[in-house]
């Protein structure tokens, strides 16, 4: 489906970045940095465009074949890693930042995933969220039919135990990113940190 998608010639979420990893960049380390399903790319190409040193992880190697064609027309170097996350492991102490923007995984799968990015930051390290709430169902401007795919607060910071939340919220906003997040959305964010 994700091959599908991104193989037209528009980028589906657009080539800008998610506003809200525009709005905590200050915070995120200029260091070592992984993207969990970064599809085609336009956050991980901001990233390297602030200094990072950026992974890109993606089951799509046609959203990732897109990425590299972002990051070379925004003059920047990415590294991309084509593979399911359920097949991925996110190596212990090795990441200055990790970002899941729109990362909507089945709940035992996103559990484990966010257990290893708990180990996967180094001390400092810092963790960047945005994902659609259950409330989003109501609105239907993007996101995964099925609320199982959601997330809401209680349950990260459940997921995320052994980071510092810096900076958390469940709120509604306007997006607008691409063909595919298009309006008025409901919304968790959370920055967090590794003491």
């Amino acid at each position: 489906m994700w091959n599908e998608r991104y193989s037209q010639t528009e980028y589906a979420f657009g080539k800008n970045p998610n506003d809200f990893l525009v709005e905590v960049i200050q915070q995120i380390p200029k260091g070592i940095v992984l993207c969990l399903a970064e599809g085609e790319g336009r956050n991980a190409v901001y990233l390297a465009q602030q200094g990072c040193q950026v992974t890109a992880v993606d089951a799509s190697p046609v959203g990732l074949e897109k990425a590299h064609k972002l990051a070379a027309e925004r003059s920047v170097k990415i590294e991309t890693i084509v593979t399911d996350l359920a097949d991925f492991t996110i190596q212990p102490n090795s990441w200055d930042a990790i970002v899941s923007i729109f990362c909507h995984l089945p709940p035992n799968l996103r559990a484990n995933i966010h257990r290893q990015v708990v180990s996967g930051l180094r001390s400092g390290g810092v963790f960047v969220l945005e994902a659609y709430t259950p409330r989003q169902l109501e609105f239907k401007t993007g996101g995964p039919p099925n609320a199982d795919l959601m997330m809401e607060l209680t349950t990260l910071r459940q997921e995320l135990d052994g980071l510092e939340f810096k900076q958390t919220a469940e709120v509604e906003r306007e997006i607008q990113e691409g063909l595919f997040h298009q309006g008025h959305s409901a919304v968790v964010q959370l920055l967090a940190m590794k003491p």
